[in-house]
């Protein structure tokens, strides 16, 4: 399932404890991520996934539920 992998980069890249991690989870907000943090969670996602996320799908990723859109997106 996506969610559940991108939910271990979270936990492995930012350590972030598994329970603080859900669809609704803002990524600056609730995961305290900085910019640097959001390009290597945004990177790793594309070396898991196999896709290239644009600078414009990227400015729009606010949360992990619009992470898992883009993915899903991407991958149909």
């Amino acid at each position: 399932m996506i969610f559940e992998r991108i939910k271990e980069l979270v936990v492995q890249e930012m350590n972030i404890p598994a329970e603080k991690v859900s669809l609704e989870s803002r990524i600056a907000e609730d995961l305290g991520a900085d910019s640097i943090d959001a390009i290597e969670l945004i990177m790793g996602v594309e070396e898991e996934f196999d896709i290239e996320i644009s600078d414009d799908e990227a400015m729009n990723i606010k949360t992990i539920g619009d992470l898992v859109a883009v993915i899903t997106k991407l991958k149909a």
